[in-house]
């Protein structure tokens, strides 16, 4: 059987690792994971090109989780609320699409010891907040929410899928921070280096940090909130929840070989970092 990774870009990603030492350590030797390089034009004619005799599932990096969606023959409820699938599995003659972007932010807050903040910040508006929010709510927090966005006129999917999800959230300009840092949690979701502008403000606050950032970590916001002692988590332990709830949807085995998946994981990133000189 096959799977594979799809996005743009997608040659830095860690789920061909992570996949693979799981059907390693299963012993599933006819299982293979690849990788390809595709667009949202070019999902449609990648599926139709797909034996389904020869695939069990698909991992979907940005920009194909909204186009997975429309693509699908069924798509989960808690896909539809967050408005972002990030797996496709087979069944029978078409797809279903799920959303496992929402168990790996829950195991990844609960396994640090941070489970149902009463309040929120969430740094971003994107596909990421939007899977946060569900992540929230599946914790249990009933706590106040807000968003927190460089344009808060590009909002509007985050806070329609906060309405879907029964979590209304307010929402501010991230020139504000100052304002909002009295909170329990801060998510970020932004890009590479964008929240270590914050670190200090951070620092100063009383929040604990998920910062979605994997690689370089840790991130100069992490290492300032962990010198006055918050509670840090990173984005290696979502991307790795998320990738067992992957391969136990795509295989259909439920005792998934985490260890084995953390352990090749964390060894990649290891590798990299020694590659980049860093």
């Amino acid at each position: 059987m096959r799977a594979a990774v799809l996005g743009s870009p997608v040659a830095h990603s860690l789920s061909p690792v992570l996949h693979s030492a799981a059907y390693a350590a299963l012993g599933l030797r006819d299982w293979s994971y690849g990788l390809f390089e595709c667009d949202e034009k070019g999902l449609a004619p990648f599926l139709e090109g797909l034996d389904p005799a020869d695939w069990a599932g698909l991992s979907l990096t940005m920009p194909l989780k909204r186009r997975a969606m429309e693509l699908a023959v069924e798509v989960t409820d808690l896909a539809t609320a967050v408005g972002g699938a990030n797996t496709l599995v087979r069944r029978g003659s078409g797809w279903a699409a799920h959303n496992t972007d929402v168990e790996g932010i829950a195991t990844a807050l609960t396994e640090a010891g941070v489970a149902a903040p009463g309040s929120t910040v969430v740094l971003g508006a994107g596909a990421t907040a939007a899977s946060a929010l569900a992540a929230l709510r599946e914790l249990g927090s009933a706590g106040p929410v807000t968003v927190l966005a460089r344009d808060t006129l590009r909002t509007c999917e985050v806070t329609a899928a906060a309405e879907r999800l029964g979590r209304p959230v307010e929402v501010a300009p991230l020139a504000e921070i100052d304002r909002h840092l009295d909170a329990d949690l801060v998510v970020s979701t932004l890009p590479s280096g964008a929240a270590d502008a914050h670190a200090e403000r951070l620092a100063a606050s009383r929040a604990d940090l998920f910062d979605v950032i994997y690689a370089p970590w840790p991130t100069t916001a992490a290492e300032a909130v962990a010198a006055r002692g918050g509670r840090v988590v990173g984005g290696f332990p979502m991307l790795l929840h998320q990738a067992v709830a992957q391969v136990r949807l795509m295989t259909g085995v439920e005792d998934v070989p985490v260890a084995a998946m953390r352990a090749a994981g964390e060894a990649e990133l290891e590798r990299r970092s020694a590659q980049a000189g860093v």
